[in-house]
């Protein structure tokens, strides 16, 4: 039981973040129909821009209110979305909505191998340590184990996040007009949604979900070139599992990956990198479209 217990634990905390990163992938997505390649470069810039903010703040002053730092990380990852949204969004990849989604995936591709090297050209290729928030809360016991509280903070922040995104999809005016663009594109546009705002204001909460990501990962880690890299791998496993555009598919599919990989760590470590190509092609197997499969509208 104790054992159950562990996986499940970790299971949960590494899944909170996984869904952090891959839910603004699947909105974009939903929304723009773009596969966006160059989401876990955004999420290295969130990190890193994080570990930039909250080293000044400590430098100057934060040890008088430590726990200001959480309001600056979250601060960082909303300048970056501000800052890189409009220019990616407006200035490239409105040129490319109408055209083949393989198009998207190079367009976005090249942009990740910019962004790579842009981050190279402005912090170096030495690690960034910015470990206060870290241990601020303690830690928790948990079974028989202790955990940094700081990762439940994270669970938390992944289960608000979601409520949030679904409260303004579901609930909020914006959010129906995002979700009538999502199913018919042009019928939205027929009657008189501003379709350009829409995706504008999709792609930016993708990117600050996606900067938000790199944030609460930045405490936790040498945030270091290459970062994005492996998030991006993983977030794309999570997505398809769960389906692509599909929101509550980006939970069941982390949900899936994060406690298949800590069994695995547990009870067989040398699988770890397996695992989660394995759960994504057994689902594919019966669920070629993922789990929770996107309504498409059939023009006659």
């Amino acid at each position: 039981m104790d054992l159950l217990l562990v996986i499940l634990v970790d299971g949960l905390i590494y899944g909170a973040w996984l869904f952090i990163v891959s839910v603004g992938l699947t909105l974009v997505f939903g929304v723009l129909g773009i596969l966006n390649l160059a989401h876990g470069s955004l999420y290295a810039i969130g990190a890193y821009s994080t570990a930039t903010a909250v080293g000044i703040y400590f430098a100057y002053g934060g040890d008088a209110f430590p726990l200001g730092s959480y309001a600056v990380m979250a601060l960082a990852a909303i300048i970056v979305a501000v800052v890189i949204a409009p220019l990616l969004e407006r200035g490239l990849l409105r040129h490319f909505y109408h055209r083949d989604e393989v198009i998207g995936v190079l367009v976005t591709y090249g942009v990740f191998l910019i962004l790579e090297d842009a981050i190279k050209l402005i912090w170096g290729v030495d690690p960034l340590f910015v470990y206060e928030p870290y241990d601020l809360l303690g830690m928790v016991e948990a079974g028989p184990l202790f955990y940094v509280a700081y990762d439940f903070l994270v669970i938390a922040v992944s289960a608000i996040t979601g409520f949030a995104v679904w409260y303004f999809l579901n609930r909020t005016r914006r959010g129906k007009v995002m979700l009538a663009v999502i199913h018919d594109r042009e019928m939205s546009q027929t009657m008189g949604v501003n379709v350009d705002k829409v995706f504008l204001l999709a792609f930016g909460a993708g990117v600050f979900l996606a900067a938000f990501g790199g944030a609460l990962t930045a405490p936790m880690i040498s945030v270091s070139p290459g970062i994005g890299v492996n998030v991006i791998i993983v977030a794309f496993a999570v997505i398809i599992i769960g389906g692509l555009g599909s929101i509550e598919g980006a939970a069941l599919g982390a949900v899936m990956v994060g406690i298949s990989r800590a069994a695995s760590v547990h009870l067989m470590p040398e699988l770890e990198l397996f695992i989660i190509y394995f759960v994504m092609a057994v689902v594919l197997i019966f669920r070629p479209e993922g789990i929770f499969v996107r309504t498409q509208t059939r023009k006659i």
